[in-house]
């Protein structure tokens, strides 16, 4: 009987109860857009974060550089020398300087693994180097620092994009150069599990070898060596040195910070930083103790700088921060709004349907039916039109997630200095002195994943729409009496 009643009033109600499944479906889309959104602007900031720290790093140790002495302005000098008046010479000359904070000694890294609740530690030391190529006639040119007026081109995923930090002044003749920025990482080939390496995916040739600690090899990313045209086999040649190119590698989930991976011992010997590293890459034994573990590195090594995700995380700016921002805060009041209105409109046009009913269920009271049962008919219904609101939502939720994910438009994410001084927590994509705000941008393409979760969620408000307008309607119906269908005859 009740399932018989329950498709009668439903096909007679049609209208009345597609308004109120509408009404519900709005307010159950926007939650799971919003969800899905602020999914995806958690992947990205991941993305942000494992392209800087490698995968499985939960914290940095870096050291902040110390300020450049009266007599040092901190960056790099560059010395030509035009031995001919009378014809043009081409000279090349590379510089390599430290990025991120002040060396530290290798030593710390064995102190910092030893430290309670460290599970691992590697340290690394990232470099960026500038090479300067030049003619110049009628002249000698002494160096100076400043700013140049080159067409230099920096390395992709990390270059400075030609920003010079040396211009060469020449008394009576002319110089003409361009200037190549690109940075260099030094990588513990033992172990590559953690660090600038651990986030990359070799495409083309291959990895590091725990023998090669010393050896003449690298390993290029994918788009610096398909900007520069390298290959695997081929040289790259850096202050002298030449160094076999062993493999190509692609970031594995975001754009990689790096354009040149060295061995540890050999990128040493290039930055002059024999036995020091600029950044401890630290995995925390236990994840939900990673502020403890912070907090027993910074009492027991003292002048270092403790960097974690969330810190990290806390200086990202620019689009993705401020669309993350508007997602977990406008986003989410609105849906609660959004949902709360359509709970109450679902509730008044259910109460509304059961006042203008009088006759039906006065009648039906005086033919011996409980209150209990008139209830329980009023609650059926409007459970079906919620469930059938949370159908609609549902599908349009993901018809929009679905959008943004087509769509992908893109975000960029900006980092800001942590302390460490290498605006990124020490992380292998450290701007260097002038090319900060280059090296410190990414642009990451925004997706609206939806998790089962979410459909859960959904279906959860659907039940509970529901059963909110039933109970507001099936109040209403059990105060009816018989009479009200006697007097609502005339």
């Amino acid at each position: 009987m009740f399932g018989i009643y329950l498709k009668r009033e439903l096909g007679r109600r049609k209208k009345a109860a597609l308004v109120i499944a509408l009404g519900l479906a709005l307010g159950i889309a926007l939650v799971i857009t919003v969800n899905s959104v602020s999914a995806g602007m958690t992947q990205a900031q991941d993305k942000v974060l494992k392209s800087l720290y490698g995968l499985g790093t939960d914290m940095t140790v870096t050291k902040a550089r110390s300020a450049p002495t009266d007599n040092s302005s901190g960056r790099p000098n560059f010395e030509f020398d035009a031995k001919s008046n009378d014809s043009d010479e081409t000279q090349s000359s590379d510089r390599v300087m430290t990025q991120g904070g002040q060396a530290l000694k290798a030593a710390l890294v064995a102190k910092v693994a030893k430290q309670d609740g460290v599970a691992n530690a590697v340290g690394a030391i990232t470099l960026n180097v500038t090479k300067v190529d030049g003619s110049f006639t009628q002249g000698k040119a002494q160096s100076t620092t400043g700013n140049s007026q080159s067409q230099g081109q920096g390395g992709p995923g990390g270059g400075s994009g030609g920003n010079s930090t040396a211009a060469p002044q020449v008394q009576g003749g002319g110089a003409s150069f361009d200037v190549n920025s690109y940075s260099v990482a030094g990588v513990d080939v033992t172990d590559q599990t953690l660090g600038p390496l651990a986030g990359m995916e070799i495409t083309s040739g291959k990895t590091f070898t725990a023998a090669q600690t010393n050896a003449k090899v690298a390993v290029l990313s994918k788009s610096y060596a398909k900007e520069n045209k390298y290959k695997v086999g081929k040289t790259l040649k850096i202050s002298g040195t030449k160094y076999t190119i062993i493999g190509i590698a692609t970031a594995s989930s975001s754009e990689s910070t790096t354009d040149v991976y060295l061995p540890l011992k050999q990128a040493q010997t290039l930055g002059d930083s024999k036995n020091k590293v600029t950044t401890i890459y630290v995995k925390a034994t236990d994840s939900k103790q990673i502020d403890t573990v912070k907090a027993t590195i910074q009492k027991n090594i003292s002048g270092t700088t403790v960097t974690t995700s969330a810190d990290l995380a806390d200086t990202v700016s620019g689009s993705l921060s401020t669309a993350s921002n508007l997602a977990t805060s406008v986003g989410k009041w609105l849906s609660i709004a959004v949902l709360a209105a359509a709970f109450l409109v679902a509730a008044l046009l259910t109460s509304s349907a059961v006042s203008r009913r009088v006759r039906e269920f006065g009648t039906l009271k005086a033919l011996g039916w409980p209150s209990r049962r008139v209830t329980r008919q009023v609650v059926g219904e409007s459970m079906v039109n919620g469930l059938l609101g949370g159908a609609l939502g549902i599908g349009l939720g993901l018809a929009a997630a679905y959008a943004v994910t087509a769509i992908s438009p893109k975000l960029t994410a900006q980092l800001g200095n942590t302390g460490g001084g290498g605006g990124m927590g020490g992380g292998p994509g450290g701007g260097g002195p002038g090319q900060q705000s280059t090296q410190n941008t990414m642009e990451i393409a925004l997706s609206a994943p939806v998790s089962l979760t979410t459909i859960a969620l959904a279906v959860g408000l659907a039940v509970t729409g529901g059963l909110i307008a039933g109970a507001m309607g099936g109040w209403r119906a059990s105060r009816m009496r018989p009479a009200d269908a006697l007097r609502s005859v005339s």
